[in-house]
């Protein structure tokens, strides 16, 4: 069974920055589309940023110019760099994907989610 497991959250000052990190936990998975959304206290699940088989990204308005996803395929493992946070950008952070392991498609993967917390 394929799992995403998502790191490199934590606590940040604003203005700060983090590098999340989603990949295939003890699997060769090739990602195929991969999204990062994020749920606030409170609020409604949020899709945050996206990049597409063809490397092609797209981002929610409130975090173009500050945050950046991107693949290493070499690495199996999909990053979302989050500078200039901002205390609004407190929310757990999902990973979720749609690829391959051993010929086998999977639609839709989603990590455990990760708590990104910017104080001001």
């Amino acid at each position: 069974q394929v799992q995403l497991v998502e790191s490199g959250g934590g606590l940040v000052q604003a203005g700060g920055s983090l590098r999340l990190s989603c990949s295939a936990s003890g699997n060769i998975f090739s990602f195929n589309s991969v999204h990062w959304h994020r749920q606030a206290p409170g609020k409604q699940r949020q899709l945050v940023a996206t990049i597409l088989s063809d490397r092609s990204t797209n981002y929610e308005d409130s975090v173009k110019g500050r945050f950046t996803i991107s693949k290493d395929n070499a690495k199996n493992t999909v990053y979302l760099q989050m500078n200039s946070l901002k205390p609004e950008d407190t929310a757990v952070y999902y990973c979720n994907a749609d690829g391959y392991y051993s010929r086998t498609y999977y639609p839709e993967l989603w990590g455990q989610g990760i708590l990104v917390t910017v104080s001001s």
